[in-house]
């Protein structure tokens, strides 16, 4: 691997630039019209026009993508998260192109990426999965025989969905067919497929990641993470490390993420994906990403492992460079997404130039962005500025350097959540750990109620 072409854009094509030189790999940039001057076109080695400033048009164009493979000489691709990262299609035009892809082949992206497809594989791997229908259903009768096994409240999820997009919660049985039809009808304009599943919905789980990595071959974990603080089923706040889990679901859940991705030959890195239902003491496998996490900084700061480094090292044609008993945790991480947009005003995106920007610095304190002063924060993309992850011995004092980390940031040109972050942090639900994916909507409206700077519209 001598020249990588980064098929993304923002903080995560700089991030894997980054390494990429640390390894002696040239890299390649592309770029919408709209991003000439953007922070990782100056980071590459060398950069590529692929169109106008909408991603249908340039980011998501395959055509463009494969021409500035050929144009460049690239010998491999990096997709990053998001834009094309889990398109089996992608992958196999870049294969087809002969460049290498760093990820997962195109049929373990088709049988994981599918989530009716990867629940049959886990259920074959011996992996606990959220009661609900074998498959995809094809109407109300169907739905009907699921919502029996799973009783109500349960959601019905689009099979090619992601990101929490595609899912309807139906809370009685009158509304079911209803819910049917508009979940698929959202699922064919979402995704182009109108697939859908059911499956029980558990109202006050917990949403926990296992990081796996494989090589073909082997296949290893690098522990859980904690993501249920989140807003419409978005993440907001992510955790690694001392996380308040028994012993034994830790220890299960990690076994079983290690062996799915063994079952299916997985090849690089991956994210198994599990409900953890707190009354019954029970966690299921609802999907698993084939991709980098946006996340993924807080498990490389507990583990101290470079997860991109080993995406290409694998890519390459080497075996993982470490097993699974070298693979020790320490500490704990936090993360945080600031985004540019205004939790006043139901969290409009709020574009513009960044008149003053300061990150914070400081001892364990990580900032992952791919803006400088001066940037441009364009209408067209998604609005997340930087990730901003903090370490600490044990996690209060990953907490109080998270919020001094906050408290130095600042921004000036446009208006950002980190007011909104830091509130959240601030809460005595957080600081105990007490908290599940509802929590945070719930939180948001009492704070809406009473006046407090957040309108969730």
């Amino acid at each position: 691997m001598n020249r990588l072409l980064v098929a993304n854009r923002g903080e995560i094509a700089v991030r894997i630039m980054r390494a990429a030189r640390e390894l002696g790999i040239s890299t390649v940039a592309v770029y919408s019209e709209a991003d000439a001057g953007a922070l990782h076109v100056r980071s590459a080695d060398e950069a590529y026009c692929v169109g106008p400033a909408q991603a249908t048009l340039s980011y998501l164009s395959v055509p463009k993508l494969i021409e500035a493979i050929a144009a460049t000489k690239a010998d491999a691709v990096h997709p990053g998260y998001g834009f094309l990262s889990e398109n089996a299609e992608f992958a196999d035009a870049v294969v087809d192109a002969g460049a290498v892809w760093v990820g997962p082949s195109g049929s373990a992206i088709r049988d994981m990426g599918d989530k009716v497809a990867a629940r049959v594989c886990a259920e074959a791997a011996g992996v606990p999965t959220v009661p609900g229908s074998q498959g995809e259903i094809s109407g109300l009768d169907e739905a009907q025989a699921a919502a029996g096994l799973t009783g109500y409240p349960l959601a019905i999820k689009a099979a090619a969905g992601g990101g929490g997009r595609g899912i309807r919660v139906v809370e009685r049985e009158e509304d079911l067919a209803s819910a049917i039809s508009t979940a698929q009808a959202e699922a064919r304009a979402a995704f182009g497929s109108a697939a859908v599943y059911v499956e029980r919905f558990i109202p006050r789980a917990r949403h926990i990641e296992v990081q796996v990595f494989g090589d073909g071959s082997r296949a290893v974990h690098l522990g859980i993470r904690e993501c249920s603080m989140q807003r419409r089923r978005q993440k907001v706040v992510e955790e690694a490390g001392q996380i308040d889990l028994p012993a034994e679901i830790v220890h299960s859940m990690t076994d079983a993420s290690v062996r799915l991705a063994e079952s299916v030959k997985y090849s690089g890195a991956g994210t198994v994906e599990y409900l953890y239902d707190e009354g019954r003491n029970e966690y299921y496998f609802i999907e698993m990403n084939t991709r980098i996490q946006v996340e993924h900084p807080v498990t490389e700061m507990v583990y101290g492992r470079d997860l991109i480094a080993e995406q290409l090292r694998v890519a390459s044609g080497q075996s993982l460079s470490y097993t699974q008993e070298e693979l020790t945790p320490r500490g704990h991480a936090i993360e945080v997404r600031i985004n540019a947009e205004n939790a006043a005003q139901g969290f409009m995106p709020s574009p513009g130039t960044l008149t003053e920007l300061d990150f914070p610095a400081g001892a364990f304190v990580r900032v992952d962005s791919g803006v400088s002063r001066g940037s441009v924060v364009s209408p067209y993309y998604d609005s997340m500025l930087a990730k901003l992850i903090v370490w600490g011995e044990d996690r209060p004092s990953a907490l109080a350097r998270m919020l001094r980390a906050l408290a130095d940031l600042r921004v000036e040109g446009v208006t950002t959540t980190a007011p909104f972050v830091t509130a959240i942090l601030e809460s005595e639900a957080f600081r105990t750990g007490e908290y599940h994916t509802t929590w945070l909507e719930s939180w948001m409206q009492e704070q809406t109620e009473r006046g407090l700077g957040i309108a969730d519209e």
